[in-house]
């Protein structure tokens, strides 16, 4: 077979090795990018997502908030979330004062640095080949990175995810090494930098650990005994890395912290096995979907895993919510093909052929470090695409960008490999124009999706792509060319078919091919990357959506395919509810930028009126808190135009039951709560039955009603139908 054998083979290093200009400069021109791509015009995103801003606020005025990630500075509640991205953004407001820059700009860090390490680890990988080769690959994979769509998006937000993947990536750069040295002690900070994941997302977080455990059991050094027992002590550093915090919170009395928020329980573990764990996976807990297990009977498991399965809520089922419904193809539907899969079949296709690749050199010393690369980022890319694709419980578009270093990787890396093959095999020549086609069909396809989107884009990626792969396939005639000369036919003149004879006609076909297949590789990547550009300049445009950043056309990410719905459309603040003023009230931090369209809702909240916030403010007298609403999404927005402490009642789907009565009576009994606002929509008061949520516990409502005094809109100047109570 001439596929492979007439290559430089994968094995042995590569004689022309060194690095050009062009790729060392390359290298920190991408890192320009994406800075720019994840800075520019910041200010204007103001607070981002409302439900983190007020956190991260809360946590510059206390440090209790601050260590348990609570919404507000009191520590009614804390956030649905463990507290590490909080930690990092509300160290940064803390020594430069809250705002958006010094909230937003170490996520925009974090962001650039993922780009760095998912470079630094493709080259590392095949640096063994040709260095030239892998400063291509290191740089191809960093451009993916910087260009994709979802992770533009959520690198100028302050949801967790950009910090989530910073730690994973450092996390995947020391896998890697830890595969190359057979050193504990990198294994070790392999599992540190995971824990610290689980403590920025829970068990997201540990969707990389299969493809970590397997590529480090099958490739690296030692002994199978010795490989085994590493892990064992690494998954023992994972547990206390991951467990830290959560064991602290849990042991901690509830009355000396706030309530676990999203939990049912007041634990966190209940909100690693529910809402944030099984319940992401197979709805319930909040996340809607079926509510019941796949196999078992609830009865048969034990209560925390039960909670996890039962009971539905909005934003679930199997539509996901917001990401359309579960399904091998839901990472193609309109709303997420736009996000993250442009690249989605060529990555497939490279890792496929680079694996391939590998093999018919299985025992070169510098395949290790490349199967190894290969396995680690495609098990990454194959686990995220089957929870993302399958969960039934929410699901947001922008969680797939856990899948960008993986796509980056894996077509940098395999990209490359393919690219060395096609320069002197006829095979792989065709094999690469057929990648390259699928990758231009489907940039087409996507971008026809929405015609009135920069309508050129998609007829210049046809014409680009047709460039490329015709030239692929000629190319292949010098690939064909080259082997005819060195086989040498019968009844050619001696001269000719001397050695001295073929060897400088190979040299000519080899140095045409190569030329040739360089040329169409770059109109490839150009072809291939011009969709995912345009989809992510869209954010440098105009204000994020907090709630569920996309790249894109405008109103894409209310297109979410059968079972979907508009995130953010048709959505109205409750009655007595605004948006956002201008300007917030005195003492309250500034958001510096202007909310824009559906980009720019902050949440579905909206604030309280300004002259019932003023009022409330005007009458708070010694109180902890300023009022009490029903869930965090009308607190966050309280807090952040007051600046001042609010109890959210129902946690942030309005459903938490984190207030008692007796918890109530408590709080008007020693001054520190006020005021109650009754109907905003969520939590309390505000869905059919009274309760948060539409019936959790609306005994609080009735004791409101009861027990407290009606204040007369007349008072602050109200028009909606919120009402506003007074504790005694």
């Amino acid at each position: 077979m001439t596929v492979l054998t007439t290559m430089t083979p994968i094995g042995r290093r590569a004689s022309a090795g060194r690095v050009t200009p062009l790729l060392r400069w390359g290298r920190w021109a991408v890192l320009v990018l994406a800075a720019v791509l994840y800075t520019w015009a910041l200010g204007r995103n103001g607070y981002a997502n409302d439900y983190y801003a007020a956190a991260i606020y809360s946590g510059t005025r206390s440090w209790k908030a601050f260590f348990y990630g609570a919404l507000d500075a009191g520590s009614f509640i804390t956030v649905d979330k463990p507290p590490f991205a909080l930690w990092v953004m509300g160290l940064s407001a803390r020594i430069f004062g809250f705002g958006t820059w010094s909230m937003l700009l170490p996520q925009a860090a974090a962001g650039v640095g993922s780009v760095a390490l998912v470079g630094s680890a493709v080259r590392r990988s095949l640096r063994g080949l040709d260095e030239r080769a892998a400063g291509a690959a290191a740089l191809l994979a960093a451009l993916v990175m910087t260009l994709t769509p979802i992770t533009v998006a959520i690198n100028r937000d302050n949801n967790p995810d950009t910090i989530l993947v910073f730690l994973l990536v450092a996390a995947g750069w020391f896998c890697l090494e830890a595969i190359r040295t057979g050193r504990l002690r990198t294994l070790s900070a392999v599992a540190v930098l995971v824990g610290l994941a689980f403590t920025t997302k829970m068990l997201q977080a540990y969707l990389v650990l299969p493809a970590f455990a397997l590529t480090y059991l099958y490739a690296a050094p030692g002994r199978l005994v010795r490989r085994i027992g590493h892990l064992l002590a690494a998954g023992a550093v994972l547990v206390v890395s991951s467990g830290w915090w959560m064991v602290l919170v849990d042991l901690t009395p509830a009355s000396s912290r706030p309530y676990v928020g999203g939990s049912t329980d007041n634990s966190v573990w209940d909100l690693v096995i529910g809402y944030n764990g099984l319940g992401r996976v197979f709805g319930g807990a909040g996340n809607g979907g079926p509510g019941r297990p796949p196999a078992a009977a609830s009865g048969d498991l034990p209560e925390g895993l039960t909670r996890a399965f039962g009971g539905g809520g909005p934003g679930g089922g199997p539509g996901g919510g917001f990401g359309g419904t579960a399904g091998a193809g839901r990472l193609f539907n309109d709303v997420m093909a736009g996000q993250i899969s442009w690249l989605l079949p060529f990555a497939v296709i490279a890792l496929v052929c680079g694996l391939l690749l590998a093999a018919r050199h299985a025992h070169g010393p510098a395949t290790r470090p490349v199967r190894a690369a290969l396995l680690l980022w495609g098990g990454w890319l194959v686990v995220h695409y089957a929870v993302f694709s399958f969960s039934s419980g929410t699901f947001h578009p922008y969680y797939t960008t856990a899948m960008a270093p993986s796509i980056a990787a894996l077509t940098g890396a395999g990209g490359v490999l393919m690219w060395r093959a096609a320069r002197t095999s006829r095979t792989w020549s065709l094999v690469l124009a057929a990648a390259v086609a699928v990758t231009g069909a489907w940039s087409f396809a996507v971008l026809r999706r929405t015609p009135e989107f920069v309508p050129w884009l998609a007829w210049m990626i046809v014409g680009a792509t047709a460039v490329a792969v015709l030239a692929l396939v000629a190319s292949s005639f010098f690939a064909a060319k080259r082997n005819v000369d060195r086989d040498g036919p019968a009844g050619r003149g001696a001269d000719r078919d001397s050695p001295a004879g073929r060897g400088r006609r190979t040299a000519a076909r080899v140095t045409a091919g190569t030329r040739v297949v360089a040329l169409a590789s770059a109109v490839a990547v150009v072809a291939g990357l011009a969709g995912p550009a345009a989809y992510a300049v869209t954010p440098l445009g105009a204000a994020v959506n907090g709630t569920n950043p996309t790249a894109g056309p405008s109103g894409l990410s209310g297109r979410g395919g059968p079972g979907g719905m508009g995130v953010m459309g048709g959505m109205v603040p409750p009655g007595g509810m605004r948006p956002a003023a201008g300007t917030a009230a005195s003492g309250a931090p500034a958001s510096g930028g202007d909310m824009q369209g559906d980009r720019g809702m902050r949440g579905p909240g909206g604030q309280v009126e300004a002259g019932m916030a003023a009022y409330l403010k005007r009458n708070k007298g010694d109180a902890t808190w300023l009022v009490a609403v029903g869930s965090a999404q009308s607190a966050s927005s309280l807090i952040l135009s007051t600046g001042e402490p609010v109890v959210a009642m129902g946690g942030f789907t309005g459903s938490d039951p984190a207030m008692t009565v007796d918890l109530l009576r408590r709080y008007a009994a020693d001054g520190s709560l006020r005021y109650v606002l009754l109907g905003d929509g969520r939590g309390p008061g505000g869905g059919p039955g009274g309760g948060p949520g539409g019936g959790a516990d609306s005994s609080v409502t009735a004791w409101v009603k009861a027990n407290a005094t009606l204040v007369p809109a007349s008072e602050y100047g109200g028009t909606g139908t919120s009402t506003l109570y007074r504790l005694s």
